[in-house]
């Protein structure tokens, strides 16, 4: 397999052994481990070796790889902390949210009423928008 780091990034670091981590899965394709920050036990990251800075940028075949990773890690996390549930939650760009510029996944391991907020929809949407979005969305495939 061919490797592509980004000497800058603390990810590909973690990934070449350079900054230790708390490792929980490696393969040739993946490496998981756990957050330093993380939003409930068990949190843990999900990452391709190779340094792609978002989803948009990672072949689908490595891809394949990173999510049955995620899957496993999952499983994994909630067994393993008697969780409800799990979230996961991927960020691409600032605007997103994203803080490391290389792709990763968060596994965060949930559990009924723990108050964790997970943002998503406050409003219905109009009919038409959501017609005018298709079409933008659609015309964009």
């Amino acid at each position: 397999m061919h490797t592509s780091r980004n000497d800058d990034c603390l990810f590909c670091k973690i990934a070449d052994g350079k900054i230790p981590a708390r490792k929980l899965h490696e393969d040739e394709y993946t490496l998981s481990f756990l957050d330093i920050y993380p939003s409930a036990k068990g949190h843990s990251l999900v990452m391709p070796k190779n340094h792609y800075a978002t989803l948009l940028d990672i072949p689908e075949m490595e891809l394949k790889e990173v999510i049955r990773a995620v899957q496993r890690i999952g499983a994994a996390a909630m067994k393993a902390t008697k969780a409800d549930g799990f979230n996961v939650v991927q960020n691409n760009r600032e605007a997103a949210g994203q803080v490391i510029h290389h792709l990763h996944f968060h596994v965060i391991p949930r559990f009924k009423d723990d108050g964790l907020k997970m943002a998503m929809g406050s409003r219905k949407a109009e009919e038409e928008e959501l017609k005018e979005w298709e079409k933008q969305i659609i015309g964009h495939l």
